[in-house]
């Protein structure tokens, strides 16, 4: 039976609830505002190294494309140069990479549009690319030998990035990459999200998930799986949240702990989350610490049920919430569909047929959720109000993280890629 919570855990429960930062963007057209900045949207291609650059908003047209490893031989000799290293880059892509090379995992720009920070797993580091000259500003390594998702403040100043091997989260100054802290995680730390007021940082912990021991026997195997919760400025813990209790206590003990992409209310109460091997994603209270409702998504019949055959343990992975938070976005990456749920019935809509959708987001305006499609080297955007695929184009080798930021109003691209 659940024990109820201390006077003390309910207070950081309570005050939590008030901080969580929101998923949804605040809309915006994509045009240039008053500094001189376009909205764009980032589309991380993952195989093969670049960034295409879209319109954030209506047909998503493609603005430019960055080249983020600029510096690769430089990277490959230094890993060749060194057995440990080397090892490790072949081990990413023997298994999470699938074969590839994994050179983009996420990305934000700067506050001013000049540069875009990406974490780059195949070369556990942080870049800064100049988006105007495609040159690298600065680099972080990483501790341990793979780097994963990011987060970025709400001023736009600080980006933490997940170092997966060592279970250790990086916060950086986004201008310098200078570290202006860091803390330890579970095992395999893998989203990271600030609070809307700066306070805290949340991260999830997904354990092993590169491993054949799929079958729910060995559960045991794939390691230390929790929230995290610091203080984002002492990066003291706050809170520690193990999902497998709450799952417990919720009568699905059968359903893995491990945390995979986020959704938060714009109220910041409720936390929506998927988790490895499930069909769908569960409702957590952040005040009462405890979940509240599951929704199950329609399983593919093409779809096989061999757990080992799904990428990375997701069945699904990509949540996002529509700004007003009345609806919810699911990718359905195992499933080959997207599909947007209402959140107060738990009902989907259409679902949408997509290639191994990877990532979930929220188009400027607000009006469309985006997901990647890394089956099909595409980008497509399904309409919030109606279910609808509104728009598609296509983008590089393997798009997984898609993020909103800003270039110059003017910019087509870095000078060295125009012809």
């Amino acid at each position: 039976m659940k024990t109820a919570l201390s006077p003390a855990v309910a207070a950081i429960a309570a005050a939590l609830a008030l901080t969580v930062t929101s998923a949804a963007p605040a809309a915006a057209s994509g045009s240039a505002d008053s500094a001189g900045l376009r909205e764009v949207l980032f589309v991380g291609n993952n195989w093969e190294g670049t960034a295409d650059v879209l319109e954030s908003s209506g047909a998503l047209t493609k603005v430019g494309r960055i080249n983020v490893i600029p510096d690769k031989d430089e990277r490959l000799l230094e890993i060749h140069l060194n057995p440990v290293k080397l090892a490790y880059f072949l081990g990413i892509r023997a298994t999470v990479g699938e074969g590839h090379d994994q050179f983009v995992d996420d990305m934000y720009s700067t506050p001013d549009g000049s540069a875009v920070v990406v974490s780059r797993p195949s070369f556990a580091d942080v870049v800064s690319i100049d988006v105007a000259t495609g040159r690298v500003n600065w680099r972080f390594p990483v501790s341990g030998f793979r780097s994963d998702h990011m987060a970025v403040s709400p001023d736009g100043k600080r980006v933490a990035v997940s170092a997966s091997t060592s279970n250790t989260v990086h916060v950086l100054d986004i201008g310098t990459g200078r570290e202006t802290g860091s803390f330890t995680t579970g095992d395999k730390p893998h989203e990271n999200v600030f609070s809307a007021d700066g306070k805290h940082i949340w991260n999830m912990a997904i354990g092993e998930v590169n491993t054949a021991l799929d079958d729910p026997f060995f559960d045991w195997t794939k390691g230390d799986r929790k929230i995290t919760v610091v203080d984002a400025h002492t990066y003291e813990t706050v809170k520690v949240i193990d999902m497998r209790e709450r799952l417990d206590a919720f009568g699905r003990s059968d359903l893995s702990d491990a945390v995979r992409p986020v959704a938060f209310t714009p109220d910041e109460s409720k936390l929506y989350f998927q988790v490895s091997f499930f069909n769908g994603f569960l409702e957590y209270d952040v005040a009462a610490d405890r979940i509240t409702r599951l929704k199950t998504l329609p399983k593919n019949p093409a779809t096989s049920e061999d757990r080992t055959t799904w990428v990375n343990d997701s069945r699904h992975h990509g949540l996002s919430m529509s700004p007003e938070g009345d609806k919810l976005c699911a990718a359905g990456t195992m499933d080959d569909y997207a599909a947007v749920v209402d959140r107060t019935t738990l009902q989907e809509g259409p679902l949408v047929t997509v290639s191994k959708p990877y990532w979930a987001t929220v188009s400027g305006d607000g009006k469309s959720c985006v997901v990647s499609e890394s089956g099909a080297d595409a980008v497509t955007a399904i309409d919030f109000a109606t279910g609808r695929k509104v728009a598609s184009v296509p983008v590089g080798d393997h798009p997984q993280r898609v993020r909103l930021g800003h270039v110059a109003a003017d910019w087509t691209g870095p000078a060295a890629a125009r012809p």
